[in-house]
């Protein structure tokens, strides 16, 4: 997935709403919402409140995103960080985990080679080489915390 730099929560909304199948049409229908009601409180216009976190979190769960948590980890300097359901685990999704993580890293060095092509990492250039580091450590973070969490002792299971 190509991640974008969201600045504010009007650019997570727009990212989610580029992103919803049937656009805010849809996305309104989905909370129950006016589109007037929902362009309103989505785009927050005329001193409308946002939309609260739990109904960007339904439709962010539709479309599998994660906009809006990267937005927040990242006004504090950190990574979103997904939390595998330990009871969905097994040594295949681990596995899938594993090729998803090398990907994201195939993808920095690809974007550091393409930088390098002219001799210089120009800002935008190491903007995107951040972003898809980002992407990785993410990955990669999540699939240790996979692996510790399946293949954890458990009281009472003979290892």
């Amino acid at each position: 997935m190509n991640r974008s730099l969201l600045k504010t929560r009007k650019d997570v909304m727009k990212a989610i709403i580029r992103a919803y199948p049937g656009g805010r049409v849809q996305a309104a229908a989905h909370l129950g919402l006016k589109l007037k009601q929902f362009d309103n409180y989505a785009y927050e216009n005329g001193h409308s409140r946002p939309l609260h976190d739990v109904q960007i979190r339904q439709l962010e769960a539709t479309l599998g995103t994660t906009h809006l948590p990267d937005y927040i980890a990242s006004l504090y300097g950190g990574i979103f960080v997904h939390v595998a359901d330990v009871d969905a685990l097994d040594n295949i999704e681990l596995y899938t985990m594993s090729m998803n993580t090398s990907a994201k890293r195939g993808a920095v060095d690809l974007e550091i080679a393409k930088a390098l092509a002219d001799g210089s990492i120009s800002q935008a250039e190491a903007d995107e080489i951040l972003r898809a580091h980002e992407a990785h450590m993410s990955a990669r973070h999540t699939e240790v915390l996979s692996a510790i969490a399946l293949h954890r002792a458990r009281a009472g299971v003979a290892a």
